[in-house]
């Protein structure tokens, strides 16, 4: 059985003063994030120091990930070519992104775009050993008004599998996602295990008082995001779905949404997280203690 690492992500433009204090707290591998825009950043250079510096720790790099639109951004698109080139010189072979969209549009209209875009981005992946995750972030938007992903439900994924026939193209996937949706995350990813890339380690939890009497769109949240081990998802069962598939990818926390612990309480929830989370793979590996 392959033993599924559990790590967190880290802005790519914060990596170096991030990374160097969670190396030692038991994070097993880490993710390399921008949003939008590399900002300041070089791959070309910084991709052999991030590489250098997961070896001499001996944490993994799970994903490079550029989160953007491609589908209307030129400059978008050409940033995720070069994500694309770049991950084996940071050490790894997924880039997570997202799907993109026509602003304001639907999922259907967007589709046909989709096909062109992500076709060509699969094919260069496929070409550099690279595999290309969705992330399934709704990002605000709805199937019919959409903002910048249309790849954030099960329905979609089936459009784009199909327009995007490539074992290089797949999902970075979390509950919490799901849940926000009112989505079973657990059958949900028994269905998708298969093309699923990269995890992010991130829950949610329903509250169902508050969706009973003001549902979606009332002043209280009727689903916040929270720690793994602090909301609805049972963890255990996600491993084990995915250990059964032969996911060999790793589970990377997405801090920074959870309402409680925020801010000075940031990293008391990313180590009970890790803790949580390694526990719920069935914690570290023991050798047999008898002779074979």
């Amino acid at each position: 059985m392959n033993q599924i690492a559990v790590g967190t992500c880290i802005p790519g433009n914060l990596f170096f003063d991030w990374a160097p204090p969670l190396a030692g707290k038991g994070f097993e591998c880490f993710t390399v994030n921008f949003h939008m825009t590399l900002k300041d950043a070089n791959l070309r250079e910084m991709a052999p120091r991030v590489k250098a510096f997961s070896e001499e720790k001996n944490v993994k790099i799970s994903a490079l990930g550029f989160y953007c639109n491609a589908l209307e951004q030129q400059s978008h698109f050409d940033t995720l070519c070069e994500c694309i080139d770049a991950a084996r010189d940071f050490g790894t072979d997924t880039v997570s992104t997202f799907a993109g969209a026509y602003e304001g549009k639907s999922v259907d209209e967007a589709m046909p775009r989709f096909k062109e875009v992500f076709g060509e981005l699969a094919r260069r992946a496929e070409d550099r050993g690279v595999r290309i995750a969705i992330e399934n972030c709704p990002m605000g938007g709805t199937w019919r008004n959409n903002t910048c992903n249309i790849g954030f439900n099960p329905r979609a994924w089936d459009m784009m599998f199909d327009a995007v026939p490539s074992d290089a193209l797949g999902l970075e996937w979390e509950p919490a996602h799901q849940i926000a949706q009112l989505i079973d995350p657990i059958a949900n990813l028994r269905r998708y295990a298969g093309k699923v890339f990269h995890v992010h380690g991130k829950d949610a939890t329903v509250n169902r008082d508050v969706l009973a009497s003001e549902g979606f769109m009332g002043r209280n949240h009727a689903i916040i995001s929270r720690f793994p081990g602090l909301g609805d998802t049972d963890w255990r069962q996600i491993f084990t779905i995915l250990q059964m598939a032969g996911y060999k990818g790793c589970v990377s926390i997405e801090g920074y949404h959870d309402p409680l612990f925020s801010g000075d309480w940031e990293c008391t929830g990313q180590m009970h997280a890790l803790s949580y989370l390694k526990w719920c793979r069935g914690g570290e590996f023991a050798p047999n203690f008898w002779n074979k």
